[in-house]
Order: C-alpha cells, then sequence, then structure tokens
C-alpha cells in the first residue's frame, strides 16, 4: 500500500510539472484533468504523510502561482500565510512569504507587504531562488515602497553591507546621506556623505533625481571642515560691512568676507561647479578704481538668497552682482541660518 501511495505521489508530481510548463508556454494541455481537478488533487496531495520536503514545495509553489496567475490574491494569501503559521520549521517559509508579499503589492497594499518583506528578513533565513537572494529582494523592495526615513535608513545599511557586490554604493551612499538628512540625524549625513565623496566614480556618477549630487555633498564636507568665520548673523550685517568695504576701497576686508568653501565667480550662463568658476583671486586687483552699488538689493532677492548689483570694477565687465546665500547647516546652530557672500555674477542678468 505505501509503494502505490509513493507511486500516486510521483504521478501527480510528474502532472503537475507536465501543467506548470504547458501553462507557462500558453499551449494546449490535454489531460483528463482540468486545472480545477488538478488543483484538488494538490490540495489532497498536500495532506499525504510521505511527501518530503521538495515535493511540498513543489505542490504548494504550484497553488499558490496557480492562484496568482488567476488574480485570486486573497486566496493565494491564505494559503501561504495558513501554511506558514502551522509549518513553522518549513525551509521554504522566505518564500513562501516574499509570495505573499508580492499578492499584497498586487492588492495596493503597500504597508502589508512591507511587513512581509521586513518580517522574512528579521526572522527567516536567507534563500536562493534562481541564483537570486531572496533577502536582497526584499531590501530592493522595500527601499522602493518605504515611506519612514528611519526604515529606509536600516535597508540601505543592510544592502551597503551585506550585498555590496550587487548594488552602486556610490549612490547608495548618496541616498543613505538623503535619508539621514529627512530623519534630522545630521552626524550620520555628514559620515554617509564624506563616504559618498571619497568614491572613485563620484563626480561621474549619473544620480536620477539628484542632478547637483556631487556639489552638494562635496560643499557640505567642505564647509564642515572649514573655519566658518566669514559668516553673518543677518543679511543686513553682511550688506553694510560689504558696502562699508567697497566704499573704503578696503580689498583686504573683502578677501575676509568672501566665503572660503566654494566661492565662485562666473558668467550667468556659466554652471557653479565650472573649473573656471572656482579659481582663486583677490579682490585687490579689482580695486584700482572705484566701484560702486545700488543702494538696495537687486528684486530678485528673497529669504534665502540675495544680490547686490555693483559697477565700475573694470572696463570689460563692469556690472558685478555680489551673491549672498543664506547657510544650511543645522550640523552647528550658531552657524545654520548666517549669511555668506558666495559668490560673483558677472554682468547684466540675463
Amino acid at each position: 500500500m505505501k509503494f502505490q501511495k509513493t507511486n500516486r505521489i510521483y504521478i501527480i508530481l510528474g502532472m503537475l510539472v507536465v501543467f506548470g510548463l504547458a501553462s507557462c508556454a500558453q499551449v494546449g494541455y490535454s489531460s483528463s484533468f482540468t486545472p480545477e481537478e488538478t488543483q484538488k488533487q494538490l490540495n489532497n496531495l498536500l495532506k499525504t504523510q510521505e511527501l518530503d520536503s521538495k515535493q511540498r514545495y513543489a505542490i504548494i509553489n504550484q497553488i499558490a502561482s496557480s492562484r496568482l496567475a488567476e488574480q485570486d490574491y486573497h486566496g493565494a494569501i491564505l494559503l501561504l500565510t495558513e501554511w506558514v503559521e502551522k509549518n513553522p520549521d518549513d525551509m521554504y517559509n522566505s518564500y513562501w512569504l516574499l509570495m505573499t508579499a508580492h499578492a499584497y503589492l498586487s492588492l495596493g497594499a503597500e504597508p502589508i507587504a512591507e511587513y512581509y518583506f521586513d518580517r522574512i528578513l528579521q526572522n527567516c533565513p536567507d534563500l536562493l531562488v534562481k541564483g537570486n537572494s531572496i533577502h536582497f529582494m526584499c531590501l530592493q523592495n522595500l527601499i522602493q515602497i518605504s515611506k519612514t526615513p528611519s526604515h529606509r535608513i536600516k535597508y540601505f545599511n543592510e544592502l551597503i553591507n551585506r550585498f555590496p557586490q550587487d548594488i552602486n554604493t556610490t549612490e547608495l551612499y548618496l541616498r543613505l546621506a538623503l535619508e539621514y538628512e529627512n530623519d534630522n540625524q545630521w552626524d550620520q549625513a555628514l559620515k554617509a556623505c564624506e563616504l559618498f565623496v571619497q568614491q572613485a566614480d563620484a563626480t561621474t556618477s549619473q544620480i536620477p533625481g539628484e542632478p547637483d549630487a556631487y556639489k552638494n555633498a562635496r560643499h557640505l564636507v567642505d564647509f564642515n571642515n572649514s573655519s566658518k568665520d566669514w559668516t553673518f548673523e543677518t543679511l543686513q550685517e553682511l550688506e553694510a560691512s560689504v558696502k562699508k568695504a567697497i566704499n573704503n576701497r578696503d580689498w583686504r576686508t573683502l578677501d575676509k568676507y568672501k566665503a572660503k568653501v566654494n566661492f565662485f565667480t562666473m558668467s550667468w550662463r556659466q554652471d557653479e561647479t565650472a573649473t573656471n568658476a572656482q579659481e582663486e583671486f583677490s579682490m585687490g586687483d579689482w580695486m584700482i578704481r572705484k566701484a560702486h552699488y545700488a543702494d538696495t538689493l537687486d528684486e530678485s532677492s528673497n529669504a534665502n538668497e540675495a544680490y547686490l548689483r555693483t559697477w565700475g570694477w573694470n572696463t570689460y565687465v563692469s556690472t558685478w552682482y555680489l551673491y549672498f546665500r543664506k547657510i544650511n547647516f543645522p550640523l552647528d546652530p550658531d552657524i545654520n541660518g548666517n549669511w555668506e557672500w558666495a559668490g560673483i555674477y558677472l554682468g547684466n542678468k540675463i
């Protein structure tokens, strides 16, 4: 009798493989069993004690895959979650929960899907499916659907630490820095920025949604390492001090007021990161003649940026707009919100 039951198991498993292949290929399959009858046979077969772990895996996978293919997501979820609950030691539970999470994604229930992806990471050993790590797949999904910065920070760190060979580490360091900023963890954001700018390809990496990634990260790191002694508490103080130095033709004081990190001099059409925009020069080179300035800041100034029109510096490009910028540096409350003279735009505004 046992021999007969075993033969019946292999007959059904053989039919399972053939039926599955036929379904995947979307070709006709002639059989005395309808799909519904096959499903019933498989459900009954699961109750057989003689099944080994691989046989049970093949049966459950076929039943669940059939329900998912029919868009019976609730049926697949019920099957898989009940199986995991009743069989906590099943070595394939991480795979069943992965299918459950994807079923919830198909239903648009991302928070529940996130719960199951995270549950796999926390409670289930990793498995390889066609050479792909289930934990890696979970992390990839989690960073796409999670809305909480603290959770995303955890997932980014786990990807970097566990799967560095499978990811773009340079991009993930930048993404991690942004998440730390969103979570107001400024010290950690700085450390992630430092790791990002240290990568060999940081200057050339194209990061979707972050066109100025390297410039912004480099500025944060360099500003943190600077003296920051050129800043003013208010825009009014900065404006008055610069005007006074211009009146006195005091180029040494003007040089002192210029930002010591990423100060630029460029035309309105240039990019701030251009090589010649970052060249160092002394205001003394341009104070042979007396310069003049507008009484008030340019009308395009706002709460974070201001422009002071000046002229008379030289015969080639007489008009300069001095660019003042509010400092965003939460790492140091004494500096954050101060103002700096950040650069010069040459020529009339476009």
